[in-house]
This record gives C-alpha cells, sequence and structure tokens, in this order.
C-alpha cells in the first residue's frame, strides 16, 4: 500500500509505548519526503538499510519512496516534517543527515520550525501558502548548513560496498514486497548469495536480509488492519501471502496478536501489553 503523497504538515514525535513499537521502528516508506527533527534525546534511524545514531539539533532529510525506520527512548522529542511532492525540488535527491552544533544555528532551526508550525495552526486567511513559504526558507537554512558543514563520516559509511548493496536490496523490497518474493529472489536479482547479503545487511543495521524483508511487510500489514476495512484474506493477498491462515500465524508470531484482535485493539491501550507491540 503506497501512502499517497500528503500535504505539508508536522507532527511530534514522542515514545508511546502503549501504540506500538511497530509505528516507529517497522520499515516504511512515504511518497513525499519526510524531515526528522530531533530536539531532546537520542537513538537511531535505519535509512535504505543503513543505520545511523542521532541526538539533540540533529536534521534527518529521507526522500521520497525510500524505506526506513527509527528507534526512540523514553526521553526522545522531536518533530516529523512531511514535505509536500511540489516542494521536493528544493530538497537534496539523497538522505541527508545534519547535525547542529553552533547555537545561533540552533536558534534559527528552532524558530522557522516555530513558524511553520504557526501557520499551520492558524485560520486566518493565506496561512497556507505562508506555510509553505516558511518551508523554503527552511529548505535553504538547510542545504546553507549541510554545506557548511557536511556528515562526512555518514556519507562515507553509505558509499561502502556493502551499503550499496543493501540500499540496493531495500529499493527492490520497496518495490516488491507485497508480491511474496522471498530473500534468494532478491538476492539473484542482485547478483549475489543470499548469505552474502544477510552478511551485508548484519553490518549496516544489525539486521538481517529477511528481518528487513520481513520488517516492511509488517508494518503495512499494521497499517492496513488499522486504517482499513478490508478482510483479512483480502489483506492476506494483497501482501502475497500464500492464505488468510499462514498470515494470520506470521502476523501473530510478529505482534503478539492475532489480526482480528490487533485491528480492535491496536490504537488503544490494553491490558494484553504484547497488543500492537511488535516483536523486532
Amino acid at each position: 500500500m503506497l501512502v499517497p503523497p500528503s500535504p505539508l504538515s508536522l507532527r511530534p514525535i514522542v515514545p508511546n509505548p502503549k501504540q506500538g513499537r511497530w509505528r516507529t521502528e517497522a520499515m516504511r516508506s512515504y511518497s513525499s519526503a519526510r524531515l526528522f527533527y530531533v530536539t531532546k534525546g537520542q537513538g537511531r534511524i535505519t535509512i535504505a538499510g543503513l543505520t545511523s545514531g542521532y541526538g539533540p539539533n540533529n536534521l534527518i532529510f529521507i526522500p521520497a519512496n525510500t524505506m526506513f525506520g527509527y528507534e526512540i527512548g523514553t526521553m526522545v522529542f522531536g518533530q516529523m516534517l512531511t514535505i509536500p511532492n511540489s516542494m521536493a525540488s528544493d530538497w537534496p535527491e539523497t538522505t541527508a543527515h545534519l547535525r547542529l552544533r553552533d547555537v545561533v544555528a540552533q536558534k534559527e532551526l528552532q524558530s522557522q520550525f516555530d513558524s511553520i508550525e504557526k501557520e499551520l495552526k492558524s485560520t486566518g486567511q493565506t496561512h497556507s501558502r505562508a506555510a509553505m513559504y516558511q518551508l523554503g526558507l527552511l529548505s535553504v537554512f538547510f542545504e546553507r548548513q549541510l554545506a557548511a558543514a557536511p556528515d562526512q563520516a555518514t556519507a562515507a559509511r553509505a558509499q561502502t560496498s556493502a551499503a550499496r548493496l543493501v540500499a540496493a536490496y531495500a529499493d527492490l523490497i520497496e518495490r516488491d514486497f507485497s508480491k511474496g518474493f522471498g530473500v534468494s529472489h532478491y538476492a539473484k536479482m542482485l547478483g549475489v548469495t543470499p548469505t552474502h547479503l544477510t552478511r551485508c545487511c548484519n553490518q549496516t543495521c544489525q539486521k538481517s536480509a529477511l528481518a528487513l524483508l520481513h520488517n516492511r511487510v509488517h508494518f503495512e500489514a499494521c497499517e492496513l488492519l488499522r486504517e482499513t476495512n478490508l478482510p483479512i484474506n483480502k489483506i492476506a493477498t494483497q501482501l502475497g501471502f500464500r492464505s488468510a491462515a499462514y498470515f494470520a500465524r506470521d502476523f501473530t508470531t510478529k505482534s503478539g496478536a492475532c489480526p482480528t484482535a490487533f485491528r480492535k485493539f491496536g490504537n488503544a491501550a490494553t491490558t494484553t501489553q504484547q497488543i500492537g507491540n511488535t516483536r523486532f
């Protein structure tokens, strides 16, 4: 299920164990770019199969249709900005990680996010256009700061042979995850053995090739159960499972709840902590 392009929006990122780790940690992608802004705390984010650490005053740009997931600790706070496709040309074509250390720049960044949030919450005339202009100014700030202090360490890691292979694998997963293919199929397409592909995945993101694939399918299953009224057998077919029963067993193993229970309780606190809390 490829999510349609989204309008400009801003939402908070805060830990919420009751909602389930799958909402953040499971691999997903969107057809519009995202800007991940961390104001407090630290954690790890995996983008296109490459895991990096993040901390306060970090900005991470994630291009459209790029597979990612992130871990958030109990002290993490931040915001996720959705960048409309109409503004995509103002942003990088590839993932970019900006670590702001200058206090003046940090204050300027916070001011720009505050301005965007103010316009998005406003009901006044032309507020939507004003928010888009503020987003344009943010893109200029991001480009200037990135040019002044590029994250050379992350860029160097992304250019290793292992990272390039895993990034290609992540692209294939994103394209074909609903077709029911196994790791051997993807490895053959990439011209490597499944063992080598898994070795590279473990090296770049501490997950096996199979885990990355299952992780992406599981997120989609959770989204379909949460956001649609599709019958479970239809979801199983849409995600490439050979039967609804096999899908139900697989989903229960990963989440600790059967699809029906997850659909019923996945959006609310329950006495069963495993409901909506994917085991990774």
